[in-house]
């Protein structure tokens, strides 16, 4: 571990059992250093990681932090995870194999997302999007050459990680996008819930609200939240 620099992230982060789970990740092979901090939240931390010459992403979730009660709103009802223990850091270990396998439907299905490479406990690795170490910018912060298309690039994003990966992101907003290369990269999809799960309509309506609240701000001429609603479900032609 070098370069994290924050001392208060480093104790909250490295407590003994992460510290053993990364051990276990570079005893596998996945990654032989962890640098500094790219993103950190209340709830996790993201690090660059690296293997040789390649760049990775390191999420790790704090275990003693974190608004259970909202992990459980969209882990219960999900039927790849009945059966669960309730205990705080059984729910994080969940939380975090539930966002690798998300992840896994979703890159599977064509889905722009990073590529999950491995999980251990609370730690998460997986494909780095960015260049030269830098990562990629959030949609919030991105100058987009045109904002029309990246809109209409998520819709499809939306609809294939509903048809395909059977899935709905559930916290989709201009906050857990990237942009690269001028193309849209979904993230943090930890919350996502299988399109069997009984909220998962009104996930689906919030993230295609939540669209077009940020594209309309960029002057986009986008589609009624039912009429996009309808076309990722299928209903309609789109």
């Amino acid at each position: 571990i070098k370069g994290v620099e924050d001392r208060k992230v480093a104790s909250e982060v490295f407590d003994k059992a992460t510290l053993l789970s990364l051990y276990d990740l570079a005893n596998k092979g996945f990654i032989d250093l962890l640098f500094g901090v790219i993103k950190s939240g209340k709830e996790s931390s993201v690090f660059l990681g690296k293997k040789g010459n390649k760049n990775f992403a390191v999420k790790i979730h704090r275990v003693g932090t974190g608004d259970y009660r909202a992990m459980l709103k969209y882990i219960d009802g999900d039927h790849r995870f009945k059966g669960i223990k309730r205990g705080h850091r059984s729910l994080v270990y969940t939380w975090v194999k539930k966002e690798f396998k998300n992840l896994t439907q979703a890159h599977e299905a064509g889905v722009h997302v990073p590529k999950p490479i491995a999980v251990e406990h609370n730690v998460l690795v997986m494909e780095f999007i960015g260049e030269n170490g830098v990562s990629a910018p959030l949609l919030r912060e991105a100058r987009l050459r045109s904002p029309r298309r990246v809109y209409e690039l998520l819709l499809t994003s939306v609809k294939k990680l509903y048809r395909k990966a059977k899935l709905v992101h559930g916290d989709l907003s201009e906050y857990n996008v990237m942009i690269l290369k001028d193309k849209p990269v979904l993230f943090d999809v930890s919350q996502a819930v299988s399109g069997q799960h009984p909220m998962a309509d009104q996930f689906l309506r919030r993230d295609l609200e939540n669209l077009s609240k940020y594209f309309k701000r960029l002057n986009v001429d986008v589609l009624p939240t039912e009429e996009a609603y309808r076309m990722v479900k299928g209903d309609v032609k789109g």
